[in-house]
């Protein structure tokens, strides 16, 4: 197992009827910005219950934070924060709204231009607004880790940055909130907390059998509700341990100790910033071919996900490895996410694209091996057309 440092400030307040809890989390002075996405936050009544549980707190509100949320918009909000002398921020949403209060928390109180926030993945953070979030989406993770993502519509750059100072001080986790969640987002967040756990385990053994283990049964878990978290939306049982799994995934237990990935995600961002696809299906599109591709590499962990995970313990290596592929593939089309570029009407031209945004990017060294190269890359995406 490899050295580790692990902390996590984030408070978690978990169960029924919790968004009522804002009343004693958020300072009794706080001047509070309320940043959510769509209509649906008001329409479910979710903001209704977040304003009575402020009461008589000054509170103001910032909607329309996109799925990826861009700068563009996020720094219209750090506008409305430094003219209402804000000093709190409350994320009512998925993922994407955490993400964009994360930059907003950071970029209202940088000195520079706040896109060099992404640009140095986070490094020239230096203060923050504190914050907190109510989730309605569960998917990310970014409820109880300092991570972000942002996109640049103009240059079409979608990146990652992450500070300590960008931990939530809390997140309110109601299952029930997720009820009134379309089946595709439901599916999206399947998708996404599997790959989470997935880029933090399937590398090459370090002998940390309690992370292994720890991410074995997210993903287990992720696959035995999968089938009731889509039939049933109502479920509270179900919806209740898809939220916790999909908090645990990524917030950064199991991947303590441990090498990580996450090239799927670098090439899926990619994917998303000139194709707006949703980041879940980006990745589903992604994995199958880069744990393919990456066989060698991730061959001992790939015959232990295959077995511990899918139960596949017959045929020699190199069958059980095409079977543990094959089974993951059909995990994410069993759940309505196509796993293969065509899917979207995208070919030979949307590889050339997406590696020259990789090479402009500096993403030419990709993977716990640092050996996906443009190349590599290159495999990957035209085994996924």
């Amino acid at each position: 197992m490899k050295n580790f440092e692990f902390h996590n400030p984030t408070k978690i307040v978990f169960g029924a009827e919790t968004v009522a809890q804002l009343s004693r989390l958020v300072p009794e002075s706080a001047r509070v910005l309320i940043l959510y996405g769509g209509a649906s936050a008001e329409k479910t009544g979710t903001l209704a219950e977040v304003r009575q549980a402020l009461g008589a707190r000054v509170s103001r509100e910032f909607g329309g934070i996109e799925p990826n949320p861009s700068y563009e918009t996020l720094m219209r909000a750090v506008e409305q924060v430094r003219r209402d002398e804000i000093d709190f921020l409350l994320a009512v949403g998925g993922g994407s709204v955490i993400d964009g209060t994360k930059f907003v928390a950071a970029a209202a109180l940088y000195d520079g231009e706040p896109w060099e926030i992404a640009l140095s993945g986070g490094a020239k953070v230096r203060r923050a607004l504190p914050f907190g979030a109510v989730l309605t989406l569960p998917a990310t993770g970014s409820e109880m880790n300092n991570g972000a993502v942002v996109t640049h519509k103009a240059t079409h750059t979608k990146l990652p940055f992450r500070s300590p100072l960008l931990f939530p001080q809390f997140s309110v986790l109601d299952p029930a909130k997720t009820f009134t969640l379309p089946t595709k987002q439901v599916a999206n967040g399947l998708v996404d907390a599997f790959v989470h756990t997935v880029e933090q385990y399937l590398t090459y053994p370090v002998q940390a059998l309690a992370q292994d283990r720890f991410a074995e049964g997210l993903l287990q878990t992720l696959v035995e509700i999968a089938p009731q978290a889509l039939a049933a939306p109502d479920d509270y049982a179900t919806r209740a341990n898809l939220m916790w799994t999909a908090t645990l995934a990524l917030n950064g237990l199991i991947g303590a100790g441990v090498p990580q990935d996450w090239a799927t995600h670098m090439i899926g961002h990619e994917l998303t910033a000139l194709y707006d696809i949703d980041h879940a299906r980006t990745l589903a599109l992604v994995l199958p071919s880069l744990l393919d591709v990456q066989r060698d590499s991730k061959h001992a962990k790939l015959l232990q996900y295959g077995e511990r995970v899918w139960g596949i313990r017959d045929g020699s290596d190199e069958q059980r490895i095409d079977a543990a592929i094959a089974r993951t593939r059909a995990f994410f089309e069993g759940l309505g996410i196509p796993t293969r570029l065509s899917a979207y009407q995208l070919g030979q031209e949307a590889v050339e694209a997406v590696l020259a945004q990789l090479q402009a990017h500096g993403m030419t060294s990709l993977g716990e091996h640092r050996d996906i190269d443009l190349a590599r890359s290159r495999r990957i995406l035209e085994a996924a057309l």
